[in-house]
């Protein structure tokens, strides 16, 4: 054993020991188990699958809160029109009176449910971010501000994906909750206001407000159904986010103070690898002459 090949040893044990002290420092500093995916291949290559899963979950967070607000504003704008249907029948059971009633008195119910019936216009074409709930895919109004004819899409359906296996229908069938042509609330609103300005009795009407009424709840529920799925769906990316986030970390990010302790640990190693070194490698007047 040389005096040169003890040397060359102890450099190599002294590298050896300053580059785990580097990297010690370094997952203290960036709180990350590697730096480069060199460093842990299978760890890099779950990273990488825990990131891919964590922004698809992502993508279906931001899926259900945008379903969610059409589901929100269609169940709202049904309920409302609900609301609306019911003071037309109230209006129209006055109306029916024809003994206590004068023309004037239904002229004042006619004005009325003209009113009604451009709120329930403005209702049925209730939009979302410049599109109509009510028109399906169709970016135009659901229904004509003259002659309330739908324009919408009813095969064309909205539809936002909130998980792997499940898609959710997030808009509403304009022509189902308001009725088209002479089936639809606009028409039968002023089927009334021609009746009580004719004088025709009214009272035969309040079954067809009954039907359209019971059209509307029905509508409403299946959005209210929607709208529960789509709720279950956030609860479970909420957990699938705390989830994978718990896995990345347990994968990518370090045990803060295991890292300071194996720090600690190593420089006192690396001190002392230095300061033995020292001791024992005492330059000779042979190195000097070599």
């Amino acid at each position: 054993m040389t005096a040169s090949s003890m040397t060359q040893t102890a450099m190599r044990h002294l590298q050896s020991n300053l580059s785990e002290l580097a990297r010690l420092q370094e997952q203290a500093t960036s709180q990350r188990a590697f730096a480069a995916p060199s460093d842990d291949p299978a760890a890099a290559a779950t990273a990488l699958n825990l990131h891919a899963e964590q922004r698809r979950n992502d993508q279906y967070a931001r899926n259900i809160d945008d379903g969610l607000a059409w589901v929100t504003t269609a169940d709202a704008a049904i309920s409302r029109s609900t609301s609306l249907l019911g003071r037309v029948r109230d209006l129209t059971v006055q109306g029916a009176n024809d003994g206590a009633l004068d023309a004037t008195a239904k002229e004042a119910i006619a004005v009325e449910l003209e009113g009604i019936r451009d709120e329930l216009l403005a209702q049925a074409n209730t939009r979302l971010l410049g599109r109509s709930v009510f028109a399906g895919t169709s970016d135009s109004a659901a229904f004509d501000a003259t002659t309330y004819a739908y324009s919408g899409s009813p095969t064309g359906e909205v539809v936002r994906r909130v998980s792997d296996s499940s898609s959710v229908r997030v808009d509403a069938d304009g022509s189902a909750v308001f009725g088209v042509g002479d089936e639809s609330v606009f028409a039968l609103v002023g089927n009334i206001i021609e009746d009580l300005r004719s004088g025709t009795n009214v009272g035969p009407r309040l079954n067809e407000i009954d039907d359209r009424r019971t059209a509307m709840l029905s509508a409403q529920g299946a959005v209210g159904a929607r709208q529960t799925q789509i709720e279950r769906a956030k609860e479970a990316a909420v957990q699938n986010s705390v989830s994978l986030e718990s896995r990345r970390a347990a994968v990518e990010d370090v045990d803060s103070v295991e890292v300071l302790v194996r720090l600690q640990a190593q420089e006192l190693v690396y001190r002392s690898a230095l300061a033995v070194n020292a001791r024992v490698l005492q330059p000779s007047l042979m190195d000097f002459l070599q």
